[in-house]
């Protein structure tokens, strides 16, 4: 038997492919929080944040995933089908910055993200007090953790640290906040102050530096 026209056939087939493709494309999307797209949640240390994810047109029940970072998050069988909430206690300055991530089971590729952006003021740890013989070199190293990032600033008894070339060298890393002496004289004895200012408060730490004096025929330890 020979076809003379394919016409009605053809539209069929397009009707058909048509149809598929719009069930593709009304894919479920989440909402956490009731917002569509990653972003970040300002929070303090101290308090506690809750995330809810949502599946948005959804044609059946949908099971969902929670993850802190690369960690799956357990979650009590009721909290897993088209709404499900996870709820962060107890926040800290180490939680600045961790990501949770809510996936639908059933495709992995559709998920939401939420960065918890915990604001606190600066906070300074490091070695008070350092004794080193003259001529040797040392390095202080402060410790600092702030959000907003602090602007740092080296003290020398009070007054703002003169650096002399080729003797102090300032290296400040998101982490710590560096002062090198090289070939210390003893007038370099004194007491340095860290100091880190933010839009939230002005922290100081102190490091007392001890120079010995050279003994006559000593060479300086390596």
């Amino acid at each position: 038997m020979v076809w003379k026209s394919s016409g009605p056939l053809k539209t069929c087939r397009l009707l058909l492919v048509a149809l598929f493709l719009s069930q593709g494309t009304a894919s479920s999307v989440l909402t956490v929080n009731g917002k569509t797209e990653d972003h970040f949640l300002d929070t303090l240390p101290g308090t506690q944040a809750s995330l809810e994810c949502a599946v948005q047109n959804h044609t059946r029940d949908e099971e969902l995933l929670w993850y802190r970072e690369k960690g799956r998050v357990d979650l009590k069988p009721g909290n897993k089908i088209n709404i499900s909430s996870v709820c962060v206690s107890s926040i800290s300055e180490e939680d600045n910055g961790v990501n949770f991530t809510c996936r639908l089971q059933s495709d992995q590729t559709v998920s939401i993200s939420v960065v918890l952006n915990v604001t606190f003021p600066p906070i300074l740890s490091g070695n008070s007090t350092q004794t080193v013989e003259e001529n040797n070199d040392v390095r202080l190293v402060c410790n600092v953790n702030s959000n907003p990032q602090a602007q740092m600033m080296w003290y020398k008894n009070n007054n703002v640290l003169v650096l002399e070339k080729d003797r102090h060298q300032i290296h400040q890393t998101s982490e710590s906040f560096q002062l090198s002496i090289t070939k210390v004289k003893k007038s370099d004895n004194g007491t340095y102050s860290c100091t880190a200012s933010s839009s939230l408060k002005v922290e100081s730490l102190d490091f007392h530096l001890v120079v010995k004096a050279l003994h006559q025929g000593e060479r300086p330890s390596k």
